[in-house]
């Protein structure tokens, strides 16, 4: 890949950048998630990058090399959204092509709910729309069940020290245990170990789950999602009922789902090729 780095500032921060692919390409920003960094997209960049689009792929707040502001309130889903706008902004673009994963698909839903005329098109893989997520989180309880460490995560200290013990070995083992064996290489999971050990990194990407549960958005006009859209679903996510996937299309005008039997929550890493090409033909059509 033909990668270049940047630092573009937004919303009162400074954010770590990776690019790829010509400038005046249409252009199409994937957003990682927990507990990644822009590094989650190593098997889509140069792809897209090959077939014209200017591909940018940051590092969000908190992660990796990117400003971590200080506080819970800093990782409110409206903060993370702002960031995005500004990036588009800093790019010069009215609209873009948005892909986004875990935590990342999250904010690509918030960004294509509150700023539906910057998102041409939109891509979301293994995480549910923002209502259908909420209600989920606390009236399911086998999603409840699933989702124990969102509570653990709202301990002061205490997922830090965990998560930082043996040089990270907790959130490296997370990658490697709860995915398809041989979808992180050995050599991959250090480069996230490096991520991790970023000076106050590992609790500003714990803020982003505190931020979720003890402050709340702004009210958002409509909770339709109303360009062309694709919700792709790794069967297998070990955090995320398969369920709620079809739950989200009754909030997508123009949107289709596919589910990918067999396939954990790490969708992009496992099945590349089929996510890569399903991507590109939400885009071109």
């Amino acid at each position: 890949m033909d990668l270049r780095e940047r630092y573009i500032e937004t919303n009162g921060i400074k954010l770590h950048v990776m690019e790829s692919g010509p400038a005046d390409g249409p252009m199409v920003l994937f957003l990682h998630g927990f507990p990644e960094f822009w590094y989650a997209w190593r098997k889509q960049i140069g792809y897209f990058a090959d077939r014209g689009y200017l591909v940018v792929a940051p590092d969000q707040r908190g992660y990796n090399v990117s400003d971590k502001p200080a506080g819970v309130a800093a990782y409110n889903i409206d903060e993370l959204a702002k960031d995005i706008i500004g990036l588009v902004d800093a790019y010069g673009r009215k609209q873009i092509l948005l892909v986004g994963h875990d935590w990342g698909a999250s904010v690509s839903w918030w960004v294509a709910l509150k700023y539906p005329d910057r998102v041409r098109k939109l891509a979301i893989l293994n995480v549910p729309h923002p209502k259908v997520m909420a209600r989920n989180l606390f009236t399911n309880q086998r999603q409840m069940e699933k989702s124990w460490y969102i509570f653990y995560f709202q301990l002061p200290g205490a997922v830090e020290k965990f998560g930082s013990a043996h040089n990270y070995a907790w959130p490296v083992r997370l990658l490697a245990t709860t995915s398809r064996p041989g979808a992180f290489t050995p050599e991959e999971l250090e480069e996230y170990r490096k991520a991790f050990a970023q000076p106050g990194a590992f609790s500003a990407m714990v803020n982003w789950y505190r931020a979720m549960i003890q402050t709340q958005p702004e009210p958002l006009q409509s909770f339709d999602v109303v360009m062309p859209m694709i919700l792709m679903w790794g069967e297998d996510d070990v955090a995320m009922l398969a369920e709620m996937a079809d739950q989200s299309m009754a909030y997508c005008k123009q949107g289709r789902l596919i589910k990918f039997p067999g396939v954990s929550h790490w969708i992009q890493h496992e099945e590349a090729d089929r996510v890569n090409a399903l991507i590109e033909e939400l885009f071109i059509a």
